[in-house]
Order: structure tokens, then C-alpha cells, then sequence
């Protein structure tokens, strides 16, 4: 299977071009306030609107309720939810269920008993994300280019599609893919050159070795 990108957290134009010409899938649009990469609404429209046929839109939210949520998607119109919070399964299925989008569910891993939340998420949501637990005390649960190790993931086979995300960089990332399997990566702070903005040469070599690397068969 082909190495699937998502550039997360654009902010720019020139950032979703960047991402199109190296060959990415899949363009998140942050709208966790405290964000460095957080879209205003006249943003998100615009960006959305430059990345539809060209990217799938992901709009990635934390803990929204359900009036927060639909002016989230009316304003982007999101091919796929993510959603990055405390989020339960219950929650998930309401979400999924109420707005009819494909959702995503990061589920922050930091050894092995954090994938006991797998399996019931599995029956709810239509792709996982696995990234790293955030510090303590962090004010989002995502963004901070911090890693967790990848080998927890290696033989592991679930029944979603996954992403792999937390502190990869173009001179990390095959390692990822190898080490973990991953055939779904997953990149923000590793591809900026200040926090917020996309670097589109670091885009462009971070998607030639994602797509370059042998990921080994999962059993």
C-alpha cells in the first residue's frame, strides 16, 4: 500500500499548493483556538475552498458541542472530521451519526496500555490517529512535536485505517513508517519553519521520504 500524507494545520495558500505539488492527500484546518495554527473563520473558508478537489479537507476540533460543530462544517465543508479531544466512543457516534462525515479520532499513546481504547473506538469512528500524549499540563492535545515510540505500534493490526502522527520531520519519518508500519502519516510542526507556518521545501522532502520508505507488512 502507497504512504498516504497529511499536512496538518495550514495556514496559507502557499502552503496548500506546497502540499498539492508534492503529493499529499489529505490538508487539516485547526480550529482549537489555542493553537498556533488556529484558521479564523474568513481563513477557513478561504483555505477550504482552495484546497476542495485537490486535498481532502480535514477540520480538526477538540471537545466542540454540537451548535460549535456545525459552524465548523458550514463554514469549511469538511470531507472528514478530526477530532483531537476527550471525545468518548458515545460522543463519536453521536458526532458521526448527527453531521453524516467520515470521522477521525486521535488517541494520545504513550505506552502499551493506551490501545486498551482501540477496539470500541474502532466501532464508532472511520480512521484513527495515533499520536503522543501531550505534557502535562498542555493546553491542546496535539501540536507539540513530540514522539512516542513507534516500535508499540510494530505488528500491531487493527480493523480502521490509521494515521501515525507525533514529532515526525522529513529525517525522521521513514524511520517511522519502517519501524511502525504506518502506511498513514500524519505532520504539522515537523514541516514549519516557525510555529504555524507551513515550509513548503520541508513539505516537499517530507512527503519524498514518506512515500520513499519500505514499510514492512503488517500482520
Amino acid at each position: 500500500m502507497a504512504i498516504a500524507v497529511k499536512i496538518c494545520g495550514i495556514t496559507s495558500m502557499d502552503a496548500v499548493d506546497a502540499a498539492v505539488a508534492a503529493g499529499a492527500a489529505y490538508g487539516g484546518l485547526v480550529f482549537h483556538p489555542k493553537s498556533p495554527r488556529f484558521v479564523t473563520p474568513d481563513q477557513a473558508r478561504a483555505l477550504a475552498a482552495h484546497m476542495r478537489g485537490r486535498l481532502k479537507v480535514v477540520a480538526l476540533v477538540a471537545d466542540l458541542d454540537d451548535a460549535a460543530l456545525a459552524a465548523v462544517i458550514e463554514l469549511a465543508r469538511p470531507d472528514i472530521l478530526q477530532l483531537h479531544g476527550n471525545e468518548d466512543a458515545r460522543r463519536v457516534a453521536a458526532i458521526r451519526a448527527r453531521f453524516g462525515l467520515p470521522v477521525i479520532k486521535a488517541l494520545p499513546i504513550a505506552e502499551a496500555d493506551d490501545f486498551a481504547a482501540v477496539p470500541e473506538m474502532e466501532t464508532v469512528a472511520d480512521m484513527l490517529l495515533f499520536d503522543a500524549r501531550p505534557p502535562r499540563g498542555a493546553a491542546r492535545a496535539g501540536g507539540h512535536g513530540a514522539a512516542f515510540d513507534w516500535a508499540l505500534l510494530a505488528g500491531r493490526s487493527f480493523r480502521k485505517p490509521w494515521f501515525l502522527a507525533g514529532g515526525l520531520e522529513p529525517g525522521n519519518v521513514a524511520r517511522a513508517i519502517e519501524r511502525s508500519g504506518a502506511a498513514l502519516v500524519d505532520v504539522s510542526s515537523g514541516v514549519e519553519r516557525a510555529p504555524g507556518v507551513k515550509d513548503a521545501a520541508r513539505i516537499a522532502a517530507f512527503i519524498h521520504a514518506a512515500k520513499a520508505a519500505i514499510r514492512l507488512p503488517v500482520s
